[in-house]
């Protein structure tokens, strides 16, 4: 058999789809799961938006488009990304993709040459494509560590020690996956003054969750002073609006955008056009069914925080924004005797019918930092109490 590439034996993955194809043949098997791996809103896309796909479908508008979208697309992601974070985005800014993640790989492409030894710098725990794709694009991956202690944030001092003359690109996730932490303002303005030292390097900012915030204000980094020409936004419609399916991202920035259209040419040729213009009534039509949803989050947060909080060995600070909750599961570790969290997962997983994701999953556990957990609340109350309940009553048990 002819030899299959090292890049594409060493690509990385979300190990939510490996935990939730787990959970589903244990489904298939009879057992009772209660999951909590996949971050997916579990709402039905707004019926306004569906309408819209409907009406471009029966229109005959399902052909290909230009790469980097329909202008009317384009023209609304720039209206509402501008007064999102109050700065100022062109329509010719933007470009569509497929989903926003395809812009990870895009921006790495753009920003670095392989093999150069191009630095990548990343938040851990983070989404773990980010590490991911800087491998696979032949740049090398520099982790900088969210700490628990600030909020699951970095020290902008731990972040002017890692960059070196190679660091090309920071990728700023904020709210954040895994953990719902939030980078608030002051956070951001010494982050930009460490970037105003080192005009070499880019900002990808992953603001996926922006309208996602619960507690304070969601920041970009690009309304700093000095930071805008070299941001780029990255952002879509599958947390907002419920549209993880649709696949349609947007991200801007005026300097990159043509090598964006590049490489969408290159590789998808366009998004839907039937998901655009989906997302063009998401972006321009009424708001009221978002709105409802992210209340919904709101109030999930505080329902599993509140929760997670009595169980015994488990300490879960308040995400500020996203739908993820991250606990500090180091005493309940000990509790019941589990090496690490993945241990504890894998346990409740099969013993205590619950799923959900180790830290590790997100990279490797910063130096100490303890044991972490990944719980997704796009889930109902009643499964969130049902989960919670399992795995107080399974840590009692161990510990009797």
């Amino acid at each position: 058999m002819p030899a299959i590439s090292q890049r594409a034996r060493t690509l990385g993955t979300e190990n939510a789809f490996v935990v939730l194809a787990e959970v589903n043949a244990l489904q298939r098997q009879g057992r009772d799961i209660v999951s909590f791996c996949i971050g997916q809103p579990d709402f039905h896309t707004p019926k306004h938006i569906q309408d819209a796909a409907v009406d471009a479908i029966r229109a005959g508008r399902h052909g290909y488009t230009p790469s980097a979208g329909i202008v009317e697309l384009r023209e609304a992601a720039a209206r509402n990304m501008s007064a999102l974070r109050g700065v100022d985005i062109a329509p010719d800014d933007v470009v569509v993709a497929a989903g926003a993640k395809p812009f990870i790989g895009y921006s790495i492409l753009s920003t670095t040459d392989h093999g150069a030894g191009d630095e990548v710098i990343y938040p851990n725990p983070g989404f773990p494509i980010y590490e991911s794709q800087i491998r696979a694009m032949g740049a090398v991956p520099v982790p900088i560590a969210l700490r628990e202690s600030r909020g699951f944030n970095f020290d902008p001092d731990e972040l002017a020690r890692a960059i070196t003359p190679r660091t090309k690109l920071l990728i700023l996730n904020s709210p954040q996956n895994p953990t719902g932490g939030i980078i608030p303002r002051a956070q951001m303005e010494a982050i930009a003054e460490v970037l105003r030292r080192h005009e070499q390097i880019w900002v990808y900012a992953d603001e996926i969750y922006a309208r996602l915030v619960y507690d304070g204000e969601f920041v970009s980094i690009g309304a700093m002073p000095g930071m805008h020409e070299r941001t780029i936004y990255a952002d879509g419609a599958s947390k907002t609006w419920a549209m993880t399916g649709w696949r349609l991202g947007f991200a801007a920035c005026r300097a990159l955008a043509p090598q964006f259209t590049n490489w969408i040419t290159n590789t998808e040729s366009c998004a839907s056009q039937i998901s655009q213009w989906a997302a063009v009534q998401a972006l321009d039509g009424p708001q009221d069914e978002a709105i409802a949803m992210r209340d919904t989050f709101h109030r999930r947060r505080d329902l599993i925080v509140r929760l997670l909080n009595d169980v015994p060995g488990v300490t879960c600070q308040s995400p500020g924004g996203a739908f993820y909750a991250w606990p500090n599961v180091t005493e309940a570790c000990r509790m019941i005797g589990a090496a690490d969290s993945e241990v504890l997962r894998a346990r409740l997983l099969h013993e205590a019918g619950v799923a959900v994701l180790a830290d590790i999953h997100f990279g490797p556990r910063p130096d100490g930092e303890g044991q972490h957990i990944r719980f997704s609340y796009a889930a109902s109350n009643a499964a969130i109490e049902n989960g919670i309940a399992r795995i107080a009553d399974f840590i009692r048990r161990q510990t009797r």
